[in-house]
């Protein structure tokens, strides 16, 4: 069974940034692809952003290009989400995930492993 465990939510203001990490206890987590999605209160969730196993796939949501960097260290069986520039709409909780294949993904059929989530406010 494969552990995801997210960190790093949390209350900020507007404009504010948080780094999200993501710990996998899977073995292989240097040759999955991984993921972001959340999932906003009454809205369903939405894909974020995804990363390759080599880190050279990358890829976004349009609302998260210029704001959201993926990036992960094989090394320490973890991936990251830094973001910057927080809107109130940014708030959500926030899943990690793992790829099923090896690239980038965008859709949720396409993940096998989910974690339980981290809750990220921003305040208006």
């Amino acid at each position: 069974q494969v552990q995801l465990i997210e960190s790093g939510g949390g209350l900020v203001e507007t404009g504010g940034s948080l780094r999200l990490s993501c710990a996998a206890s899977r073995r292989t987590f240097s040759r999955d692809g991984m993921g972001w999605f959340r999932q906003a209160p009454g809205k369903e969730r939405e894909f974020v952003a995804s990363i390759s196993w080599n880190s050279v796939g990358i890829y976004y949501a349009d609302f998260a290009k210029a704001r959201f960097t993926i990036s992960r260290d094989n090394a320490k069986n973890t991936q990251y989400l830094q973001m910057n520039s927080l809107k109130p709409e940014d708030t959500a909780v926030y899943y990690c995930a793992t790829a099923k294949g090896s690239g980038v993904a965008t859709l949720e059929k396409d993940y096998e492993f989910w974690g339980q989530g981290t809750q990220v406010t921003v305040s208006s």
